[in-house]
This record gives C-alpha cells, structure tokens and sequence, in this order.
C-alpha cells in the first residue's frame, strides 16, 4: 500500500508540498496533511525528505550577504588589471566579467565569449554574446575586449599579468561582435589564461576606477579601499536568474579569530580561508559549515638569491633541508594540505612531475652547508605575517630547526595590513602566499620567468626562459608534458623558493549560505561567491 502510494504521489503534488515548506508549514502539519490524503507516516516522511532537500537546492532570490576575507590594505583597487590579493579579487568577480570562466573541475566555459577558436593556437578568433550591456547601460562590442586586453601590455598601467598579456601582439575587430587576437608565439592555453581573474573586461575608455563600471552580477554602490565594499544586485544582468542575492558586503579581517568570532556571532555569513587550527572547533558548533578544496594553493620560504644571505653557495639548499614538511602538514595545519617538493606545479595538475621528490628533513647537511658558506652561528631574519598562511608557524618550526644546525634565524612577524606592499618581494629573506592558478605556463610566467612581475626570488634562467616560450605553443601533449617536468625540477633545485606544502582551502560559512562551491582559482569559490550564492530564509 505505501509503495503504491508513494510511485503514484506526482511531481506536481511534490512541488505543492515544497511550496508549503517554503511559506514556513512546520513538519507535524505536512505530516498530518499527508495522512489524510492516505500517505503512510514512513511514506511521508519520505516524501516530506525530498521535498525539503528540493527546496534546499532550489536557490532563492534577496537577502544581503556579508563575508570577510583575510586580506585588504589602503591600496585596494577597482582595477582588474592591477589586483592583487583576494578582497580585490572577490570584487572584480563580482562587478565585471571574463570572456572565459573555469568550472570546478578546472575545464573552460563560455562567458562574456561565446566561442574561442583557433587552427594553429598563435591566431585566435573570439565571438562576444549578445545582448551583454555595462552598468551604465552601453552595450558591449569588440572594442571594449580589444581595449581590455591591450590596458594589461602597457607598461604604464602597471597590469599584474603584463608578462602574460604581452605575447598578445596584435587585436583586430572583424565586426562589432568578433576579434581576432594574435599571438607573438603558439599558446595553446590562451582560453584558460583569458578566465584569470586580471582579464576582466572594462568599457572603452576607461581611465579611471574610483567605481566599477562592469557587465558584471552585481553594481558598485560602496568602495572604502581598506575597509569594505558593497554591491547590489544588476537588475539588467545578462545571466539569467542571476544573481540570487540583493546585495552582498565584503570586508577584511586579517585576524583568523576576529574572522571566525564574527562568523559564529552572525556578524559574517562566510569567513574565507580560515586556519586549520580553528576547523573542530568551528564543525561542532551547531549552525556553521565548512566547504574544503585543494587546488594547489601555497605558502613558501622566499629567498633572493641577488641578496645575502640567499646569494651564499649553499645557503638555499640548507634553508630547503630544515623544512620539516611531515610536521608542518599534520602540526601546522592539521593535515589539510599536500606535501609539496619546492615548485608550484600540484599534484592535481595534469603536468605534475612526480619524479621531483621532496626533500628529506636533513638538520645534519643543513648545517655541514651553512658552515660551508660561512654562515655557521650567524643571526639572520626572517620576515613573516599573518598575510601568508600559515607562515608565522611555519616560520616557528624551522627557526627551532635551524637552532639545531647552528643557525639562528630572526623571526620578525610584521602586521598583515601592508604585508604585501612594505614586506614581500622586497626583503631577503619572507613568506609569500600564491593563489592557485591553472596551467604551469601562467604559475611560471608570474613567479619564475627571469621577467615575472612577481618573482620573489629573483631567479633567472635563460634555458628556463627558453623552454617557457616552447611549452606554449605545443599541441603534442607528450612532449609539453616532459618540458614542464624539466621546468618543475629546475624550479625546485635552482630557484630560491621553498614550497613545503600544498595547502587546502578551507572557507567557513553559514549553514543557512546555500550554493558555495570550490573552483581551483583559489578560496571562497574561486572568489566569484557573490554570483552564486544564496541565502536561506
């Protein structure tokens, strides 16, 4: 009799129950309901679980978000171009669009583009969608792509990724709708590279960006560099059904207790990047989920190698030996992480060379090297913060390992607001923090190419540089594969960075905040969060 009924209850007599769950109908009423109509209490149960689940994933429109990052400073932009940190970077996934997207799964989609083809990967035509207009309502054309792109390979805007825009040569409107896009030498990876987050696409023109004039989910009403950012929903977005949210607030807080604190208040809905210290305690607290992804994000040891004491014979070496990585993965963050091998390729990546083994714990050689470069029981610093994940306790275990070899390191633990501006890519010996990023082309053209914009260790290889050009434009995934392998290595044993490990991402949030997904751009979704989400009521 109850399997009878429940086959023969309908998806229309469903979608009446999901309904009456939405306008609030408690359990005990649907229940009572459902025996009336004959429905077995089993039964009901059963179909009041699908319901609620379908009502669960069914996303719903208004209500106004409020998340916290872990990262701001007085210089936050509205400038896709020159973002740098993830509170610019959530705002841009937010305000504008890309011409390409990745999904979860890493795999390219369609955005503002509607097609990207090419015949030999050096030119490539690109079709834009129709009917995509800017928050001031001018429509989108070819000439705001080719003006988007070309803003990134003038020396004078100061674009993040000029390194990787410059290999774009030549743009080319071939009608309102379509540009072609020509490459100084083959990359096959052109579509992944357009979906960073630095390649959102600005109106023609545009020179200043005191507010974001984009085409993209949401429109800028508040922006206090350092301080927060607000948006409201498009009315006009060209997604449709999108987005969910009315508004949505972002703001910083460096603190990983203020930032958990404020979570389990209901001050914030999502708390991006928490520390893996704090994940038990925030998993037993009722109310509060946590959505976990490892894409290949990481802290390191950066260590200039045009500097003392990086620029010592050995010295590089030892520092690597005295990373204890065993320790820092199960101690340092809980076992949310990866054993790493001192190059920014992970194992999730197609082109992972699993021959560039870690290296061991070695205090012994460590020390026989220091001493080797004369620098036995001398005091070096060594610069850390809150800005970089994880990099205080890091910073901690190797101090205490370095203190076994003779070595005594300074541990200056500098605040986080201003880290990446006063600190990073300028003091000899700091740790950075690097978002994921999808191919080894795009990890090396901003980290380790003799050119890159951020190159923290100053290294420079003109075979490296060559076998970067060569790799781009193979379509012979064989032989692409064995040139990154080689690259991988090189990094590792020349390069003056060392990657312990692989760290998850690890975002708390709301268990009301429905819609959160991972991307492997990085936390909080890829940081394109606002979009997607939405909130229960």
């Amino acid at each position: 009799m109850t399997d009878s009924l429940v086959t023969n209850w309908t998806r229309s007599d469903e979608a009446r129950i999901e309904e009456a769950i939405r306008r609030g109908a408690s359990r005990r009423d649907l229940l009572r309901g459902l025996a009336l109509s004959g429905v077995a209490l089993g039964a009901g149960g059963a179909i009041l679980g699908r319901a609620g689940a379908a009502v669960a994933q069914t996303p719903r429109s208004g209500g106004a978000l409020r998340a916290a990052g872990w990262s701001s400073s007085t210089a936050d932009t509205l400038d896709p171009a020159k973002a740098s940190h993830s509170a610019d970077y959530a705002r841009c996934c937010a305000f504008y669009n890309r011409l390409t997207v990745l999904d979860g799964k890493g795999n390219v989609q369609m955005e503002l583009a509607e097609s990207i083809e090419s015949r030999d990967a050096k030119t490539w035509t690109l079709r834009l969608r129709k009917g995509v207009t800017f928050h001031d309502g001018k429509g989108l054309n070819a000439a705001d792509v080719i003006y988007s792109l070309q803003r990134h390979t003038d020396p004078q805007v100061g674009s993040k990724v000029n390194a990787l825009a410059k290999q774009m040569t030549g743009f080319r409107a071939l009608d309102d709708r379509t540009v072609e896009i020509t490459l100084a030498n083959p990359n096959a990876d052109l579509p992944t590279i357009l979906a960073m987050h630095h390649f959102m696409i600005v109106a023609d023109g545009t020179t200043t960006f005191a507010k974001a004039n984009g085409t993209g989910a949401f429109t800028c009403d508040v922006f206090e560099p350092g301080i927060r950012s607000v948006g409201l929903k498009n009315r006009n977005y060209w997604k449709p059904g999108a987005p969910h949210l009315d508004s949505f607030e972002f703001i910083a807080i460096s603190d990983n207790t203020a930032r958990v604190n404020a979570l389990l208040a209901g001050d914030i809905q999502l708390a991006g990047a928490i520390d893996p210290r704090s994940i038990r305690f925030v998993e037993s607290r009722p109310g509060v989920a946590i959505t976990k992804s490892n894409a290949g994000n990481y802290t390191n040891l950066g260590m200039r190698l045009d500097m003392a004491p990086g620029d010592k014979a050995g010295f590089v070496e030892a520092m690597k030996l005295l990373m204890n990585r065993e320790m820092i993965q199960k101690s340092a963050l809980r076992g949310l992480a990866e054993i790493a091998n001192d190059q920014p390729v992970p194992p999730s990546n197609k082109y992972f060379n699993p021959e560039v083994k870690p290296r061991p714990f070695d205090p012994e050689k460590a020390k026989a090297l220091l001493a080797k470069a004369g620098l036995a029981g001398q005091t070096i610093p060594v610069v850390a913060s809150d800005a970089a994940a994880s990099s205080v306790d890091m910073a901690v275990m190797l101090q205490q390992a370095a203190a076994t070899a003779g070595l005594t390191l300074d541990l200056q633990r500098m605040p986080a607001d201003g880290y990446w501006s006063n600190y990073w890519l300028k003091s000899p010996i700091c740790f950075g923090n690097v978002n994921p990023r999808p191919t080894p082309d795009i990890l090396f053209s901003l980290f380790y190419a003799s050119s890159a914009p951020w190159n923290e260790t100053r290294y420079k290889s003109e075979r490296f540089d060559r076998l970067l050009v060569e790799a781009r434009g193979l379509l012979d995934e064989g032989k692409r594969t064995q040139i990154y392998g080689e690259m991988q290595a090189m990094v590792a044993n020349e390069a003056g960075s060392g990657i312990p490990v692989f760290i998850s991402n690890v975002d708390a949030h709301a268990s009301k905040l429905k819609g959160l997904g991972t991307n492997p751009l990085g936390a909080m979704m890829g940081f394109a969060f606002a979009e997607h989400v939405w909130l229960e009521a």
